[in-house]
């Protein structure tokens, strides 16, 4: 029940008085995997019980205190832990990197693009716009390896493929070690201006970039998988309607073996460097699994 003719609650720090938002607190609920309509009725109890409390200026600390209260009461112990959490990473005093990778269609940057809501982060970059970059800078004749998709990478090879090997693999290696050398550049610039930031793409193949050489940012890293080939398929075929055509998925399915060729590679390469490997089934499901992989593996679990 609301109250009538309420009074405006302010959030006091050591400098401002800031307006309470019950839509920031919703938004902050959804970050741990509450659907937008439970948070949003959560974040209202919270601002009719501060309100019938005469309790119209409060701390940040005491807003925390009370939303993971909240949350213990109206959702479950663990939302509330979950929230404990994001709050410990929301305070870090070093920028957040994390990098998605994976083979094509597994769904890298739509989970990218919510990681980065959820997490407050307002950069999002993809190594397919690196290389596009790179291409804009280096003619074809120089470089020839950025000119061509992932999975036909082996097209733009100078050099003979060693007996034995295999072309696509070959071809997609020259590409991703050029991509890193940019995929580089952007996180020092990020951990110079103190940004996080969220990278997704086919090229954040693990070991060739190393999160340990980022001192001066929290930087992690995992790989997305698709189990099911027929469900990896369809990817393709959505991401066609939702693109109106410009990605289309004949293209893709007749290079649906050289995708899955990677897929596996990549794979392979993430069990050898000890990184996470999550398997993406339903997006929310997906996305809430990368979430908690991110906050333990910046503040630890438990």
């Amino acid at each position: 029940m609301r109250v009538p003719h309420a009074k405006t609650i302010f959030l006091s720090d050591k400098i401002h008085d800031l307006p309470f938002s019950k839509g920031l607190l919703a938004k902050s609920f959804t970050a741990v995997g509450l659907s937008p309509a439970k948070a949003f009725v959560i974040a209202q109890q919270i601002q009719d019980e501060l309100r019938s409390r005469d309790e119209t200026m409060i701390t940040l600390g005491r807003l925390r205190e009370i939303a993971v209260d909240a949350l213990e009461r109206h959702a479950g112990g663990e939302y509330a832990r979950r929230y404990r959490k994001m709050e410990e990473l929301a305070r870090l005093d070093k920028p957040l990197i994390v990098m998605i990778g994976g083979t094509t269609g597994v769904g890298k940057s739509t989970i990218a693009t919510e990681i980065a809501h959820r997490l407050g982060i307002t950069r999002i970059v993809s190594t397919d716009s690196i290389r596009e970059v790179m291409r804009g800078i280096f003619s074809k004749e120089l470089m020839p390896a950025v000119y061509e998709s992932a999975f036909n990478a082996w097209r733009g090879l100078r050099v003979p493929v060693p007996q034995g090997a295999n072309p696509v693999i070959v071809g997609f290696r020259e590409q991703t070690a050029v991509v890193a050398t940019g995929v580089k550049s952007l996180i020092d610039r990020s951990v110079l201006e103190g940004e996080s930031l969220v990278l997704e793409g086919i090229h954040l193949v693990p070991g060739y970039i190393k999160p340990s050489q980022f001192a001066g940012a929290f930087v992690v890293q995992i790989v997305i998988v698709v189990d099911d080939e027929d469900a990896h398929r369809s990817h393709f075929y959505i991401r066609e309607i939702q693109t109106d055509g410009t990605r289309p998925f004949e293209r893709y399915r007749a290079n649906f073996g050289n995708i899955r060729l990677l897929g596996r590679y990549i794979e392979d390469l993430a069990n050898e460097q000890g990184t996470p490997v999550l398997h993406s089934h339903e997006l929310d499901r997906t996305v809430a699994d990368v979430i908690e992989h991110i906050v333990d593996a910046v503040i630890g679990e438990g």
